[in-house]
């Protein structure tokens, strides 16, 4: 499980709403838990369009293909982010929702998925919205079947990805899985030997700040120690 602090984003966008960028994991559940601040997430899935109300003590998740936009609606919305299959996110299983041309050129996305900075997370969200807008539109008119355009041009960016994808979860998610396994038919036989392995471990976030898609992410890596 990955796990982050997330400041979401207080920039106003062109709809007068402030928030992060809109995408969709690939891949990945991902759940929020709001630790301060008031909001929304805005989602487009297969019941079309909700927006979901996000106060202090809320838990929300969603599946792999949910187009997700964060709205921070008081300024200061903070949220504890878990990840399923720690490691993939990171790998890249997320898509943005940028405009159909931008989507459709590996390197016009790589470009403008890029932020380093303030200005160019700021243009990523934007045009992440840009994208987001039509699509909203086009769920509206035709219902959740029109995210289908968008699922495909998400999974052919991914696609060349998808190698190192295997290697991140058989190695991160899938090992630790077979090991719970492995702890059942021991407990099932009534062996215990697994309990004499018992362990207490902690780790320091990342130092910094890292510019993500709905804002700026305090980052622990929980991988090293078989989370």
């Amino acid at each position: 499980m990955g796990t982050s602090r997330l400041r979401v984003y207080d920039w106003p966008a062109a709809d007068g709403l402030r928030g992060g960028s809109p995408h969709l994991h690939t891949a990945c559940a991902e759940g929020y838990v709001v630790l301060r601040g008031e909001g929304s997430v805005q989602t487009l899935g297969s019941e079309g369009f909700a927006e979901h109300p996000l106060h202090p003590g809320t838990l929300l998740w969603f599946t792999p293909g949910t187009v997700h936009r964060l709205v921070n609606a008081s300024g200061d919305l903070e949220i504890l982010v878990l990840m399923q299959n720690a490691g993939l996110p990171e790998a890249g299983d997320a898509v943005l929702t940028f405009p159909a041309d931008v989507l459709a050129d590996p390197g016009a996305y790589a470009r403008a998925a890029t932020a380093h900075d303030e200005a160019s997370a700021r243009a990523r969200r934007d045009l992440a919205l840009e994208g987001y807008a039509a699509l909203r539109e086009r769920v509206g008119r035709e219902g959740p079947a029109a995210l289908a355009d968008l699922h495909a041009a998400a999974a052919a960016l991914v696609r060349p990805r998808v190698p190192g994808f295997r290697d991140v979860w058989s190695a991160g998610p899938a090992a630790q899985a077979a090991r719970t396994g492995e702890q059942l038919r021991a407990l099932a036989e009534g062996r215990a030997g697994h309990l004499a392995e018992a362990a207490v471990r902690s780790t320091a976030p990342a130092p910094g700040e890292r510019f993500g898609m709905c804002g700026r992410l305090t980052v622990w890596d929980v991988t090293a120690h078989g989370c």
